[in-house]
C-alpha cells in the first residue's frame, strides 16, 4: 500500500506527488508533459493525471522507471499498479491520488486522453 512521508494526507500531498512524477519525467527528457488537476471534476477517481510522451519504446520505459525511482526516493511511495510495460506503447502507473500515463507519441494522439478529461485544469510544462 502506498504510504506518504507526510503525516496526514492533504490536498498538498497529491500535488507534491504529482511534482515528483514530473521531475522523474523530466530526468529522461519526456515530451509534452501535462498535469491534469481532476480534483474539481465530478466523478473523478483520482486527484491528478500526469501525461507525457516519449519518442521510442525504450524511452517510455526509461521515463516510467525514472518516475518510479523519483517517487520512491522523494516520498518512499511504491507504485500500486503498473500496466503496459511489456507492450511499451502506453505505460500506466497508479499511485492512487496520481495516475501516470507515459505514451508513445502516436498512441497518445490516437487515444486523446486529454480530450476525455476536458473539464480538468491543465498545466502544460515547458520542455527542457
Amino acid at each position: 500500500m502506498a504510504k506518504s512521508t507526510l503525516k496526514t494526507p492533504t490536498k498538498e500531498a497529491s500535488e507534491e506527488l504529482a511534482n515528483w512524477v514530473v521531475k522523474g519525467m523530466q530526468e529522461k527528457k519526456a515530451q509534452e508533459i501535462v498535469v491534469m488537476d481532476l480534483r474539481g471534476v465530478h466523478n473523478a477517481f483520482t486527484d491528478f493525471f500526469v501525461v507525457c510522451s516519449g519518442t521510442s519504446d525504450t524511452q517510455i520505459e526509461a521515463i516510467a522507471d525514472s518516475v518510479d525511482k523519483e517517487v520512491w526516493e522523494s516520498g518512499k511511495i511504491h507504485v500500486h499498479a503498473v500496466e503496459g510495460k511489456a507492450n511499451r506503447e502506453w505505460i500506466l502507473m497508479d499511485y492512487y491520488d496520481v495516475i501516470v500515463h507515459v505514451f508513445l507519441k502516436d498512441k497518445r494522439d490516437f487515444f486523446k486522453l486529454e480530450e476525455l478529461w476536458g473539464d480538468a485544469k491543465f498545466s502544460y510544462l515547458p520542455e527542457a
